[in-house]
């Protein structure tokens, strides 16, 4: 069966058939440049499979199966099915090639499928959505547009079948192409000032974000593009100019967009009033509206693409963003006024474009409706920058009159510190005076005292040589426990130096070479040959070269024998020096050998001392 054949079918089954409605037809002559089909002009038909066959789509039509819309727009509301819609037209002069069209407004639609028939009866079909490439339209438009055929003076029917993941409203349109190319062009210069206007606050902004250092104009340019970008993907200018082989991205950059303009706008609404100043609650309530916001952009991105359409949920941000304005305002902070009413204009144009959408504001033009979200971002990014100049002003009275306070307060301090200068210039004058008897008393005293000191001072030599002489005298006459003998020995460095005066005590000889010159060596009090570099410790060749156990106990245990003759036992050594029995007793009785070898010169010499003992070996 041919779509001839079906077109006459349902023509005559919908006259024949009982108590069926006949659907509205719309009366086109030579003078209508520009026919919106409205809801009673207007059939539909859904396809839940989305498989169903233009065949029979006729045949569903022939059974009067077509319903009468009861909306303002259509819409695919079951957005998994496909649907099909009916327009019927009376032409009433013989329309020429190229002289008309039919379009559809909705630019997010992703599948549209015409059917439009010919002078001979048949149907030609076109296609076209946001889901083809930009260049596979019939015209560089941002809207869809199919091109009526040459069709004589007669009743028409013409079916649409619309597919698209987003709910869109079915908005048909029959233009002249003399009125399309005007419409457009005119569209089109709005559009370009429009976005002229958003690139330059940007740019102004961005200046004024430099010269300032302010951070509110960093996201109020933040705002402004996410604002142009999303008016760009739902007009369909940015698939036409920005990415038009790519019809993927209309079903992302929408939804991305939006996501910057919710969170942008509450990121500049904290900043720009100070809002974690005037009230910490709204703050905290923002900060959680940015997070579920975020959370909820995530999953539209990753998991559920579709719920992008959902965008009725912008309200929410949206007003929170305007009460808070109020609020602040309310509170006192006068760069606020500017700030709600910009967003009583957005939120204006946001309930007028949401009513027209759903058909309840019917005596508004079209025109007013579709751009009035335009013209709401457009007064709102006016005021806001009024706004960001208010508070610019504000912050440059807060800062003249903290810089007044300063300067009344620099001068307080300054007669403050002239005068306490004053007093402590009077006090340091007469304390000087003080200090100067006091240091003339000190002078005197110090001079007593240094008089006294070195008196004391040749008291003290006498002294100390009295002590050491009366040390030498209790060594030679008395027995000393260790601790009375370590206070003349108390180190290895004393017992070294005793060593080293008691061997070089005519000067030094190398023992090698016979040179007589030396320098320090690097053991203590070790003397270096400068001649052969031959350096010889203090303890060598004395009766304690080879010696294992402390220097000084060695010196002790000397002293022991030689003062008791020889007449003590290694036990009592060992008793008073800590030292193993038997090593005290080897160590006593090689005293004890030197000790012998002394008594001829003891008996010679009656000033022998136990540091004779040394020197024997």
């Amino acid at each position: 069966m041919t779509y001839a054949n079906l077109y006459l079918t349902a023509v005559l089954c919908c006259c024949l058939l009982p108590g069926v409605k006949a659907q509205q037809a719309v009366s086109i002559n030579n003078t209508t440049a520009e026919h919106i089909f409205n809801r009673t002009e207007i059939t539909w038909l859904e396809d839940p499979s989305g498989r169903m066959r233009f065949e029979d789509i006729c045949a569903k039509d022939a059974a009067a199966a077509f319903l009468p819309n009861t909306h303002w727009y259509p819409a695919n509301f079951n957005r998994q099915s496909a649907y099909w819609y009916k327009v019927r037209v009376n032409i009433s002069y013989p329309l020429s090639p190229n002289q008309a069209l039919i379009e559809f407004f909705d630019q997010t639609t992703d599948d549209i499928t015409v059917y439009i028939p010919d002078a001979a009866g048949k149907y030609t079909r076109a296609h076209s959505g946001a889901g083809e490439h930009f260049r596979d339209r019939l015209y560089r438009h941002k809207n869809f547009e199919f091109l009526l055929p040459a069709l004589p003076k007669g009743s028409y029917v013409c079916y649409f079948r619309i597919r698209s993941i987003n709910q869109v409203n079915v908005i048909i349109v029959y233009r002249s192409v003399t009125h399309f190319i005007n419409y457009a062009l005119v569209e089109y210069i709005t559009y370009g000032l429009f976005y002229g206007i958003i690139l330059a606050f940007c740019l102004y902004n961005l200046v004024m974000a430099l010269a300032t250092g302010l951070k509110q104009y960093i996201y109020y340019i933040l705002y402004i593009m996410s604002v142009g970008i999303y008016e760009m993907s739902t007009d369909g200018i940015a698939f036409q100019f920005i990415w038009p082989d790519a019809p993927v991205w209309n079903e992302y950059v929408y939804g991305i967009a939006l996501y910057g303009v919710s969170v942008f706008a509450l990121i500049f609404t904290q900043t720009l009033l100070r809002v974690r100043r005037q009230n910490y609650t709204l703050y905290r309530l923002i900060n959680w509206i940015i997070v579920i916001r975020t959370l909820y952009f995530a999953i539209c991105l990753f998991v559920k693409r579709e719920w992008f359409m959902y965008k009725f949920l912008e309200f929410i941000p949206l007003s929170v963003a305007f009460l808070t304005g109020i609020i602040i305002w309310r509170k006192g902070f006068k760069p606020a006024r500017f700030f709600v009413l910009g967003y009583a204009f957005l939120l204006v144009a946001a309930v007028t474009k949401l009513v027209m959408v759903l058909g309840f504001l019917r005596g508004i033009p079209g025109a007013a409706g579709h751009y009035s979200m335009g013209f709401g971002f457009l007064m709102e990014m006016v005021l806001l920058s009024f706004s960001i100049g208010d508070q610019v002003g504000h912050y440059r009275k807060e800062k003249k009159q903290a810089q007044d306070n300063a300067i009344y307060h620099m001068q307080r301090n300054l007669e403050l510190q002239a005068f306490v200068n004053q007093q402590l210039e009077e006090q340091v004058a007469e304390r000087t005076r003080e200090l100067e008897v006091q240091a003339g008393l000190l002078q005197e005293q110090a001079q007593e005292i240094a008089r006294m000191n070195k008196l004391l001072e040749k008291d003290n030599i006498e002294l100390k040589s009295n002590i050491e002489k009366i040390t030498d005298a209790r060594i030679k006459s008395a027995e000393l426990s260790f601790k009375e003998f370590s206070q003349k020995y108390p180190d290895r460095e004393e017992c070294y130096k005793l060593l080293a005066d008691l061997k070089w005590s005519k000067g030094f000889k190398c023992r090698k070479c016979g040179y007589v010159n030396y320098s320090e060596g690097l053991r203590p009090y070790s003397r270096r040959c400068n001649k052969c570099a031959y350096e010889e410790s203090p303890m060598q060749s004395t009766i304690f070269e080879n010696n294992r156990i402390s220097i000084n106990k060695a010196f002790y245990i000397t002293y022991l024998v030689y003062t008791t003759r020889g007449n003590i036992s290694s036990y009592q050594i060992s008793e008073r020096t800590d030292i193993r029995q038997s090593t005290c007793w080897s160590y006593a009785k090689r005293v004890k050998g030197l000790l012998d070898q002394q008594k001829a010169c003891v008996k010679k010499n009656k000033e022998a001392s136990w540091t004779d003992l040394i020197l024997r070996t």
